[in-house]
């Protein structure tokens, strides 16, 4: 069966475009980080390179680059080089069944803004969120250093632990959408109510989950700088270290953007038909307002990050298997049971 070219050339430019975006927006939360941090804190942040410290990511970028490569002579260099590797594949890869936006029309053909979408979109990213594990633990393994195998350990025990209660809160989303494509989802929305009408607990969960999972405060036990020096990427260096961090940042955007398609109706904008306005303009203008709800979840994980202290590691598994997991089963329960009654 021969391939279109017009398939191929549209599916690359998706591509393309969603791995751009994705590294662009994880360059700026770095900048946006340093800004709301000194808003919060009553400093100006960042402000030397260029207008308004614009510049400052490329100028990290390029001292990252800059930097002596250092592989300790005792760690294991084919894992110590794969670790960040994975991490940062892991993190690029979730965004290819997110639906970014509904489609363009050219003439007769449509154009989905979207790389893939498969039936099992949801499984797809419960599967590479839990390859990027690996990511971490093999480097902070082949790194050799106590300080960071103590730190890979935390996040890989952290990470499997909260992707139960993860994964559970979204049994309850599909008992309610009847489907696991992230695209079928995202319509279903479109067409009626957005689904955190429905699973109001349901999102809670996800979204401290998603705080676990992308290691960010108050679940930042893995990188503790108190107790750890640095985690598990103390013996990284140059464009290493930046790919572990870049990745954390990557994780964050895709986060944000499953949260907004799962619960907040993706790129729907209420009552826009009633404008009555081009296909494509509204395509635009709702793949504009996905990005703008994107942003707003970024914020949040910001903002939580100088807000909130961190937890005692104890306290971190007792949240994670006494309170999230028992909460997402209550779930999944109380929404079998209104389905069974509101349905029948």
């Amino acid at each position: 069966m021969e391939i279109p070219v017009d398939f191929i050339l549209e599916k690359t430019i998706i591509v393309v475009g969603v791995f751009t975006v994705s590294l662009l927006i994880a360059m700026y939360s770095t900048y946006a980080e340093r800004k709301v941090s000194a808003v919060l804190q009553d400093r100006i942040g960042p402000n030397r390179a260029g207008p308004f410290g614009l510049l400052q990511p490329l100028a990290d970028g390029v001292k990252f680059f800059m930097k002596e490569e250092i592989i300790p002579s005792s760690a294991n260099k084919f894992l110590f080089i794969l670790g960040p590797s994975l991490a940062m594949m892991t993190a690029c890869l979730t965004g290819a069944v997110i639906p970014w936006g509904s489609y363009l029309e050219f003439g007769d053909s449509h154009v989905p803004l979207q790389v893939t979408d498969i039936n099992i979109g949801v499984l797809y990213i419960f599967a590479v969120v839990s390859i990027g594990v690996y990511g971490v633990m093999i480097g902070g393994w082949a790194s050799n250093n106590k300080f960071s195998l103590m730190g890979a350990i935390r996040a890989s025990s952290q990470m499997i632990s909260y992707e139960i209660a993860m994964g559970l809160s979204i049994i309850a989303l599909i008992m309610t959408t009847g489907t696991l494509s992230i695209g079928e989802i995202v319509q279903q929305q479109v067409a009626g109510h957005w689904n955190i009408l429905y699973q109001p607990l349901g999102f809670f969960i996800f979204m401290v989950c998603s705080f676990a999972e992308c290691n960010r405060t108050p679940f930042d036990l893995p990188e503790c700088e108190a107790e750890l020096i640095g985690g598990y990427h103390t013996e990284y260096s140059s464009m290493k270290l930046g790919l572990y961090l870049f990745s954390e940042y990557i994780n964050m955007f895709i986060s944000s953007a499953v949260m907004s398609a799962f619960f907040f109706g993706g790129y729907d904008i209420p009552y826009i038909e009633v404008l009555e306005l081009d296909h494509n303009l509204v395509t635009i203008l709702g793949t504009a307002f996905f990005f703008f709800k994107i942003v707003l979840f970024i914020f949040l994980f910001m903002w939580v990050r100088w807000t909130v202290p961190r937890f005692r590691y104890d306290q971190l598994m007792n949240l994670g298997w006494k309170i999230m997991i028992p909460l997402a089963i209550a779930n999944i329960i109380i929404t079998g049971a209104c389905i069974l009654i509101f349905k029948a």
